[in-house]
């Protein structure tokens, strides 16, 4: 099942009820998005280049991994990225650098994933703009800025945007609180690319679409990283699986694919973790998420193996955004 309301998924009576609600969540969404592009209210320009990763509707699409991708795969090709995000669900107001032992409950579970995964310099912040400031300001060493969900930030001057659609696609087509959409689906015509993660095709015309694969099959355990497995390993265990992501129904067809039978439990998004949530009866061995595992640590005496996975993409995101940043620099020093 997936965490978004019931309601998003048809336009049914509950939905048409608030109806007049996302009517008006549109026309302030949309005076917003003209103020900024009027210079009525103010966006920062940092002096490198910025990509922005996010979407169109509210809850998780698969954001996070594919922000890791474009952070390893930029690196590779001579980029120094610094990771920019909002920290929902941290208690932190202040702008902050997340390091790889940071505190969920502080920072945020994506930020201490993203610290954690990239090896790379993460910055927190309410504004976007102040947090990637002072990311530059304490590593001048970086030359790109990659803010993971800031898409509505529009405070934030962007060079390049990146919107990522899961399999739920737009659900019923409404903006909040009828449906899932922050923002029209004509917008997807103004970003650079749209990633496509489990959908079949984009809606609307876009100008380039990418496939992602979220791809892993090896385990490890989580207070023993050392110690690897397979699902070999684990099948014939009483296995429970627990998601707290913006879609815990594609963590668990992940684990179905690798051939797995286990007690599936879905929880919300960012959800914050007892060792209750974690006591089941007839239970041999959990499952977690990369991001529910930041999240679990001491929580149970049950053996606990995370599944990291990986974003492939179809064709080549990182080059095209990588010949992308080549035109802005040279169109930055032609002028």
């Amino acid at each position: 099942m997936s965490t978004a309301p019931a309601l998003w998924r048809s336009r049914g009576v509950a939905a048409w009820l608030l109806w007049p609600l996302s009517l008006l969540f549109r026309l302030v969404s949309a005076l917003r998005r003209a103020a900024f592009r009027a210079g009525l209210l103010r966006a920062d320009r940092l002096p490198v280049p910025v990509i922005v990763v996010g979407n169109i509707i509210a809850g998780g699409a698969g954001k996070t991994p594919l922000t890791l991708y474009l952070a390893r795969a930029l690196a590779e090709r001579g980029w120094r990225p610094l990771i920019v995000t909002r920290g929902y669900g941290g208690r932190a107001d202040a702008v902050h650098e997340v390091g790889t032992q940071a505190d969920f409950a502080e920072s945020g579970d994506e930020p201490v994933l993203l610290a954690r995964c990239s090896g790379l310099p993460v910055w927190v912040g309410r504004r976007r703009a102040d947090a990637a400031r002072a990311g530059l300001t304490a590593h001048p060493e970086c030359d790109l800025v990659l803010c993971d969900d800031g898409m509505q930030h529009y405070a934030l001057a962007r060079d390049i945007e990146v919107a990522v659609l899961d399999r739920r696609g737009v659900m019923n087509g409404f903006h909040l609180p009828a449906g899932p959409l922050r923002e029209p689906i004509a917008r997807l015509r103004t970003v650079d690319a749209v990633v496509l993660n489990g959908l079949p095709a984009a809606p609307g015309d876009v100008r380039a679409t990418f496939r992602m694969r979220l791809l892993g099959e090896r385990f490890h355990q989580l207070d023993a990283p050392e110690r690897k497995a397979v699902a070999a390993d684990l099948r014939g265990l009483r296995l429970h699986a627990v998601a707290g992501i913006g879609e815990p129904a594609r963590f668990f067809d992940h684990l179905r694919a690798l051939g797995l039978e286990f007690v599936a439990h879905p929880f919300p998004d960012h959800h914050a973790y007892t060792a209750q949530d974690l006591v089941f009866a007839d239970c041999d061995a959990l499952l977690l998420t990369e991001k529910d595992a930041v999240k679990c640590h001491g929580l149970s005496d049950t053996p606990m193996w995370v599944l990291p996975v990986e974003a492939h993409l179809d064709p080549d995101l990182a080059g095209y955004i990588a010949t992308r940043l080549a035109e802005l620099k040279h169109g930055s020093t032609s002028s």
